[in-house]
Formats: structure tokens, C-alpha cells, sequence
């Protein structure tokens, strides 16, 4: 019988209901798992820290700070040693997971944005030279989903398709740098979502005087990072995700390729790749 995966599930900066969200974890008995909240992970996160750490799992929401005042939010940026100790970590090749609202995290880190596939905006910002409205939410959306990669480990077990009640994101992805795994049938168009910056001003569930541009349907993508294997689940709002048996699926397949051998090789073939096309390019 093969070891457990050991996981490392790293949360603060957003809300949630600690019991029926590490059940999740509890349930899974191909899994070891320890919880540790920031600032605390920030002084562990190097690869001497995560020597016995198979997998990080994101459920964080770290450089955000909603005030309740005006201005409603404040942003901070990270640790110079937390974003070394990044980078080496991603050098390491240490498999990495984000869900749901870690897409918010350190939004004054362009490079954070990079290593998840894009960011979910509270205020209107620049990202990859663009400017973006705040972003979109909307709350208790049942959706189908289906399956982009039928031959993809993190779908195994799942159906074509299936239907989950989840809050959906408005924002931004990096779809070009990203392998699709599981896009959504919804509609991201502005006219389905509310504003982020309304919400944190006290008009929850509101559009009013708000626009977005389409935003991309998919809600699963690998991609890596250094030479870390990468997995972003926008899915896990809350207690009726987390006992979903397919949300459950998505996020234990997750977690095992990102250990994997198979998912290892894979990033790094195209953290080579990538190498070698910038060395080509400056040599022109």
C-alpha cells in the first residue's frame, strides 16, 4: 500500500466554516494533512520547511484586509524572505494546489497571479498590462460542468458532466498559459454576476454602474510554476461544496497528481521548455 500524501492546507485572509471544510480533508484516507495559517506558513515556506510536505493546499486569502471604513479594503504586500522562500520552493518542484478565493490572494504580487493562472480583483487593478474592473461574484449558482480532458488524472472518476451549487468568479485568467480540465456551461458575462467592490462597500448583490468584459468559462487548469506541477479548483464557497462528492473527487484527484511522479516530470519538461525558448529569443 502506497504511503499517504502528505498535504500542508495553509488558510487565513477569508472566512470560512473550519469543521465541514476539513472534513473534507478527514475523508480522505489517502492523505496526511496538517493545517497552518499565515503569518505563521510564512515562516516555514522554504524547501527546508516543506521537507516532509508532498503537496501545499491554498485556501488563503493573505494581503487582504477588508477595513469596514473607507477605503473598504487595504492591500499589503508580501515578505520579501515569504517571496524568496517562494520562488525557491517552485524551484524545488513542490506540487501545489489553489482553491477558490486563494485567486485573491496578494493582489499587489504580479507574480503570485502568474503562479495560479490569474486573480480575482476587489478593486478595479493592472494585470499583465491591462486594466480590470473589480471583479465579479454570485453566490449559490447551479451550473453544469464538464469535463474538458476526459484522459486528465484529476477527472478521474467524474462524469461528462455534472451539476454543482457554488459561488462563481467574474475575473480575469490567464487562459493562454493554462491547460483546460473543467469548464462551466454558466454565462460569465457581466449581466450574471454582481460587483466585488460594491459588496465591500455594503451593496452586496449589486451591479449597479458596474461593468465587466467575458470572462473565461473554464473553473479547473493545471499549469506550473518553476518546476512545480500547479492545480486551480474554483470551486469551495462553502459546506454544500464541500460535502459534493464530485468537489471532493476533483480536490483528492488534485492533490494526488500534484504528488505525482507523472505531474513532476510533466512541469518540469515545460519549465525547460520555456527555458529554452527564452534562450533562442535573446540569441536572435
Amino acid at each position: 500500500m502506497a504511503d499517504p500524501t502528505r498535504v500542508l492546507l495553509v488558510t487565513k485572509g477569508h472566512p470560512f466554516e473550519r469543521e465541514p471544510f476539513f472534513a473534507v480533508f478527514d475523508a480522505n484516507a489517502d492523505i496526511s494533512w496538517r493545517h497552518v495559517e499565515h503569518p505563521e506558513v510564512r515562516k516555514r515556506f522554504n524547501p527546508e520547511g516543506l521537507v516532509d510536505v508532498d503537496v501545499v493546499v491554498f485556501y488563503d486569502m493573505p494581503g487582504v484586509e477588508f477595513t469596514r471604513s473607507d477605503p473598504p479594503v487595504r492591500f499589503t504586500d508580501p515578505e520579501p524572505g515569504y517571496v524568496a522562500g517562494f520562488e525557491a520552493v517552485m524551484e524545488h518542484g513542490t506540487g501545489l494546489v489553489f482553491l477558490h478565493h486563494a485567486i485573491a490572494a496578494w493582489p499587489t504580487w504580479s507574480r503570485y497571479a502568474e503562479v495560479v493562472g490569474g486573480r480575482f480583483h476587489y478593486q478595479p487593478a493592472e494585470l499583465a498590462g491591462m486594466a480590470y474592473p473589480d471583479s465579479g461574484y454570485r453566490h449559490g449558482v447551479t451550473h453544469t460542468v464538464e469535463v474538458v480532458d476526459p484522459d486528465h488524472p484529476i477527472v478521474d472518476g467524474l462524469p461528462a458532466l455534472f451539476e454543482i451549487t457554488d459561488e462563481v468568479y467574474l475575473s480575469p485568467v490567464f487562459v493562454e498559459s493554462v491547460v483546460p480540465v473543467l469548464r462551466s456551461q454558466h454565462r460569465f458575462t457581466e449581466d450574471e454576476f454582481f460587483s466585488a467592490g460594491l459588496a465591500i462597500r455594503g451593496r452586496r448583490n449589486c451591479a449597479e454602474g458596474w461593468s465587466h468584459p467575458p470572462g473565461s468559462d473554464l473553473v479547473v487548469w493545471v499549469k506550473h510554476a518553476g518546476n512545480s506541477p500547479v492545480a486551480y479548483i474554483q470551486f469551495g464557497d462553502g459546506p454544500d461544496t464541500y460535502a459534493d462528492p464530485n468537489y471532493r473527487k476533483v480536490l483528492a484527484n488534485a492533490v494526488r497528481w500534484a504528488a505525482s511522479t507523472e505531474a513532476h516530470t510533466w512541469a518540469r519538461a515545460r519549465s525547460r521548455s520555456l527555458e529554452r525558448s527564452a534562450t533562442g529569443r535573446s540569441g536572435e
